[in-house]
């Protein structure tokens, strides 16, 4: 447990936002905070100086970052890049059809999906094409950002954008959602309709079950050592050892983080063993793995909802925030020393 005084300071450090809408993303570009909202805009602030931005005719609904821009798929159907000084570009329109996913390679490519479609607009600006067996929602490149993942009913495809060859068919019954490769890509890890998570290790295809979440997990982060995959959807953090060949087989995940509430989204620090967690009634604590203290973020705050975006800049200084509600901001963090 951590004293009065060391709780107070901490929340003393967080600047805090009221952005009026439901908050789908967040992140930090250098300097500068950004969020994604469910009204189409997209906030940019540096200190008290905001910039907003009316990137999409409807909800902003997936939206990931590089080191020097946002991309942001709406309902509108269009995919847009947002660099840190405001300026917008449209990288593809699907007609309508809603932006489900979105997924950035190492090597310059980016992949989204509308519906059954996955497509990868590679860094020469040739556009490829693939139909899934049903509707994509989680799409992930493998690390060496040649291999592309794609969630659908049923399990997940793996396929090269830039060979011919079919995709490789990754069999589990159910409907998986998200979907990531573990660091190293010696795993694929997919979030299922029926509140378990699925992997898989891909040198022999073996099946990994993490199952008894008491609901629907639907946040990943990895660790920055690529040895533990924490995840929401209990009322704890719920983390996985991926550490030796055989991932989480056969053993227990870590909890920390205990509360009376479900978690909502979960994001390892870059640099450390500590976890940012996000709470279903608007709570945000930083975690250590190592020994499971506690350190309280932002009080919980049922009128502001749960916790739908969370996110550490590169340096793993500043925390960001944004809920169901529209409440927003990020933590600095107080420098030691």
């Amino acid at each position: 447990m951590v004293t009065a005084a060391e709780t107070a300071s901490l929340t003393e450090h967080v600047t805090s936002l009221e952005l009026g809408a439901h908050v789908s993303g967040a992140g930090f570009l250098g300097e500068v905070a950004w969020f994604a909202l469910g009204d189409g805009r997209v906030v940019l602030r540096r200190g008290e100086e905001a910039r907003e931005i009316a990137a999409h005719g409807g909800a902003v609904q997936v939206c990931l970052q590089d080191r020097k821009a946002l991309y942001t798929g709406g309902d509108d159907g269009r995919l847009k890049r947002i660099d840190v000084a405001g300026s917008t570009e449209t990288i593809a329109d699907e007609k309508g059809k809603w932006i489900d996913a979105i997924a950035l390679s190492p090597s310059g490519a980016i992949a989204w999906s509308a519906g059954r479609t996955v497509k990868v607009l590679d860094k020469s600006g040739e556009i490829k094409g693939m139909t899934a067996p049903s509707s994509v929602r989680g799409l992930a490149f493998a690390p060496k950002g040649h291999r592309l993942a794609y969630a659908h009913n049923g399990g997940a495809s793996l396929w090269f954008p830039n060979t011919a060859a079919a995709p490789e068919f990754l069999d589990w019954k159910g409907s998986h959602i998200e979907a990531t490769f573990s660091p190293d890509g010696r795993f694929l890890v997919t979030s299922m309709q029926e509140n378990a998570l699925h992997g898989w290790r891909l040198a022999d295809q073996r099946h990994m079950r993490m199952t008894g979440y008491p609901g629907k997990s639907r946040s990943l982060s990895w660790s920055h050592d690529g040895k533990w995959l924490a995840s929401s959807g209990a009322d704890a953090c719920i983390i996985w050892p991926f550490a030796d060949k055989d991932g989480p087989m056969g053993k227990p995940p870590r909890e920390c983080g205990v509360r009376p509430a479900r978690v909502s989204s979960v994001a390892c620090h870059p640099k450390a063993l500590v976890m940012g967690i996000g709470y279903d009634d608007g709570c945000v604590l930083m975690c250590r793995l190592t020994d499971g203290s506690e350190l309280l973020v932002r009080r919980a705050a049922a009128i502001s909802g749960a916790v739908t975006a969370l996110a550490w800049d590169r340096q793993g200084a500043r925390l960001a925030f944004g809920t169901q509600e529209g409440a927003a901001g990020w933590l600095d963090l107080p420098a030691v020393g």
